[in-house]
């Protein structure tokens, strides 16, 4: 296994020509869609050699944004499938979450992408799909090892493009220390909420720890306001265009309890400009300097990287319900991540689907659950860790389960959410201008033609290329 952060840089005038890419027509090896993989049950393999000769010395490049104890796993894996396969060597690139959909696009657009890749599954990764740039895994992966639930979101017109190793959910995770001290319960409705917030923000204590630099954890609150009041199939009628819109009330009173919020001072100074993937929020917590955040289960690994003597002080609630509104607090914001596809490109598809039944088998499941407290997406998988096997059966009894907005959203319109979202929390845009600019994108994007993939792959330029390069060499 080689460790990078760095990629090749190839001149534009060689890159991929967008419309010529077939979407399920094999790979360059002649090696069909439909795969002659023995080893689809995803528990690994026997060692294999590619298609392509037993002596060839092949070299697959595998993408992820893991950290922590999961990157540990995701290496383990790797290890793993090499030992399988002495003739592959796996260059393992791990990016940072924020700018790793940008350092895709370019590596798509500049004809270099990896072989296997993290994507979210949804809507982000439909538009690669479509555009024909990811590999059909329909049958080179065993669909009845996953979760349904799981693997529904990289599956298209019943065909699989995607292998899921976790599940999500969002919480609001609190210092049980700061709790204890002023004799709060775990508040079950948004009253209750707001009478915690109002204590603790007039005792000089940041209610609400928030890094919203990168736009993603200020859309918590959006989707969790959203369902709370206007209830679950709200977000799933206007995403269909079938009853209620972007601009319902329920989106515009979303947005005016994010403001609320704001203007009560719950969150600390320079919030929006505050970056979550170096601990600033977390670090408040820590600290006892905040009391609260809302975040996803990752939290719980986070928290053991960062500062393990805090998990003891770590708890953590569903989101209250909103009086009079529609949702329930059975209901939770979560998703699916990571999902490991493999690119259209490879030259090597057979080995890289390979590589991706390795870093979801039932081993690394259960290794990746246990280590990182994730919630898997995988079938048979026992919990050790007393966290994780707690938020498992939490997410089991959900309800129902309201996926990432920006992960189900075409890109373009994702980026007007997260952008949108972010102007309410810095107070520069009203809620009904968000929910109408929302409305308009969603009238663009998901009832009309829109851009798509090829535009955004189209623009990049060979600077964009070095750019790329520069930056992952400085971080080799």
């Amino acid at each position: 296994m080689k460790k990078a952060l760095w990629l090749t840089s190839m001149s534009l005038a060689g890159a991929l020509t967008l419309a010529g890419c077939g979407g399920n027509g094999g790979d360059e090896n002649g090696n069909d869609t439909n795969g002659n993989n023995v080893n689809a049950g995803n528990d690994g393999g026997e060692e294999n050699a590619d298609a392509s000769g037993d002596d060839e010395e092949i070299e697959l490049t595998f993408w992820h944004i893991e950290t922590g104890y999961g990157e540990e796993e995701m290496e383990s894996a790797v290890d793993r499938f090499e030992e399988n396969n002495p003739n592959v060597t796996v260059e393992v690139v791990q990016h940072e979450n924020d700018p790793y959909k940008t350092n895709f696009n370019v590596a798509m657009g500049g004809g270099n992408p990896p072989d296997v890749f993290h994507s979210w599954g949804g809507g982000w990764l439909q538009n690669f799909v479509d555009a024909g740039l990811v590999r059909n895994l329909t049958d080179e992966i065993d669909p009845d090892h996953y979760l349904d639930a799981a693997l529904s979101v990289a599956t298209y017109d019943d065909e699989i493009y995607g292998a899921p190793l976790g599940m999500d959910t969002v919480l609001v995770w609190y210092n049980e220390r700061i709790f204890d001290e002023y004799g709060f319960e775990e508040p079950e409705t948004y009253d209750e909420f707001t009478d915690i917030v109002d204590t603790l923000q007039g005792d000089d204590i940041i209610p609400l720890t928030l890094a919203n630099q990168p736009q993603w954890p200020g859309a918590f609150y959006l989707m969790y306001f959203a369902e709370r009041l206007g209830g679950v199939d709200l977000f799933d009628e206007a995403f269909t265009r079938d009853g209620r819109g972007f601009d319902d009330e329920a989106y515009v009173e979303a947005g005016e309890m994010i403001q609320e919020l704001v203007e009560m001072n719950a969150f600390p100074d320079g919030f929006n400009g505050m970056d979550y993937d170096t601990g600033q929020s977390r670090q408040l917590m820590y600290g006892d300097r905040a009391a609260m955040e809302i975040m996803g289960n990752w939290m719980v690994g986070a928290t053991r990287d960062d500062a393990p003597e805090f998990e003891d002080d770590l708890g953590y609630f569903i989101f209250p319900e909103i009086e009079g509104g529609e949702g329930s607090n059975n209901n939770i914001v979560g998703g699916v991540s990571p999902v490991f596809s493999v690119t259209e490109e490879s030259e090597h598809g057979e080995l890289a689907a390979e590589l991706v039944q390795e870093l979801t088998s039932l081993e690394t499941a259960e290794a990746f659950a246990n280590a990182d407290a994730e919630i898997s997406a995988i079938h048979g998988v026992e919990y050790e860790d007393e966290f994780t096997a707690e938020l498992a059966e939490l997410l089991e009894g959900a309800e129902e389960v309201q996926t990432f907005y920006d992960q189900t959203l075409p890109s373009q319109m994702a980026e007007v959410h997260l952008n949108t979202t972010q102007a309410l929390f810095g107070l520069s845009m009203t809620p009904e201008e968000a929910a109408q600019e929302m409305e308009e994108a969603a009238e663009e994007y998901l009832d009309g033609e829109g851009a798509d993939i090829e535009d955004e792959l189209d623009d990049v330029s060979d600077e964009d290329v070095e750019e790329l390069e520069e930056e992952m060499n400085n971080n080799e």
